[in-house]
């Protein structure tokens, strides 16, 4: 069957280059009319089993991770999951080389008509409700003065930045003692200025490890949007973030993608039609939805929070927890870790708030 993929990012890259797995599709992967320049940027991802092609494109990875507040730091550890980084277009790179090999064609422009003969996938951005809490943040790879990071630990969020914008941290990957990307990066509905980021990681550099910058090697922003989502197309099936693959709370999407499109090849080989649906469970759609709506409302919590949650797991559970392969003993493990009255006024909120409407 003639397959078509509108879009030529993550999602329909790791589709294509899987495209051995799907004998019975003949897949084009299709850049759409007038989309954005594609801008390079670094994308973090935790290894799990069948995520080889991304470990081979990562820069460089950690065993150990790090949450950090004022009064809390927790260091996880694990041999079997590190946290590893890749340049997103070292790996599209790689997709492509692998999806010409199994014979896949990349097109300018779509021919959009189907005959029940043809199949095409949206793979565009989905659309954010209006007000929706978004992930925002500007990085920088920066060259410092003096030799201070240290290159054995990520630190996936440091919350010893100005929170009076809303909840804010840190991202602060080592790639050596005196270089590392870093990232300012906030859960508000609001994108900020340039100058705040830039001025947060100058100023956390400074406090928290005596250091200047001396060259800014390369910088990237982005935004996520958080929450319920709806298609870019609602006459078109999506793929990836397009057909909720992003985690609603955290903005973590690459290994969503990665389950969303080995179950639609697993049922596809069991005669099924190919569909690409939401990889994430029910409960786990509704637990975030209500860490959203606490951060939302009380975003001065988000600290405690996270760093209660990371207090509580070993290296492997957290994985676990984040990539959608908690259990019920896990999920309960991180309930009870979390301080109960915003979680009660949290429930309390999400269950009676008003569904918000999509931009469109």
């Amino acid at each position: 069957m003639k397959t078509q993929v509108l879009g030529d990012g993550v999602a329909a890259m790791m589709l294509a280059s899987n495209a051995d797995k799907l004998p019975n599709h003949t897949i084009s992967v299709v850049h759409p009319d007038n989309a954005p320049m594609a801008r390079d940027h670094m994308l973090g991802f935790w290894n799990m089993d069948g995520l080889d092609l991304a470990v081979d494109s990562s820069r460089a990875s950690w065993s150990n991770w790090a949450i950090i507040t004022n009064t809390n730091k927790s260091v996880l550890h694990s041999e079997k999951h590190a946290y590893h980084i890749m340049h997103k277009a070292n790996y599209l790179q790689n997709c492509r080389n692998k999806a010409e090999e199994h014979g896949v064609d990349f097109i300018e422009q779509a021919d959009m008509t189907t005959d029940g003969r043809s199949l095409t996938f949206d793979s565009r951005p989905p659309t954010a409700s209006n007000n929706a809490i978004l992930q925002h943040f500007i990085g920088q790879e920066v060259e410092v003065d003096k030799p201070v990071f240290d290159t054995s630990t990520a630190i996936l969020m440091d919350f010893r930045v100005d929170q009076s914008e809303g909840m804010h941290f840190i991202y602060l990957l080592p790639y050596s003692p005196t270089q590392a990307l870093v990232e300012s990066t906030l859960f508000t509905t609001t994108v900020l200025e340039r100058e705040f980021y830039t001025n947060a990681i100058e100023t956390y550099l400074l406090d928290h490890y005596g250091a200047s910058i001396i060259d800014v090697i390369h910088e990237e922003q982005g935004v996520i949007p958080m929450g319920a989502l709806s298609p870019h197309d609602s006459k078109i099936p999506g793929i990836g973030a397009n057909a909720g693959a992003i985690r609603p709370a955290s903005g973590y999407t690459f290994v969503f993608i990665h389950q969303q499109i080995q179950r639609a090849i697993e049922a596809s080989k069991q005669g099924k039609p190919l569909r690409f649906k939401r990889p994430h469970k029910s409960v786990d759609v509704w637990m975030d939805a209500v860490l959203l709506t606490v951060l939302r409302n009380w975003p001065q919590q988000g600290p405690k929070l996270f760093a209660r949650m990371a207090a509580s797991l070993t290296g492997d559970e957290f994985v676990q927890f984040m990539s959608g392969h908690a259990n019920w003993r896990l999920r309960f493990k991180v309930i009870m870790a979390m301080p109960k009255l915003p979680f009660i006024k949290g429930v309390s909120k999400h269950i009676f708030q008003r569904p918000q409407k999509v931009v469109s």
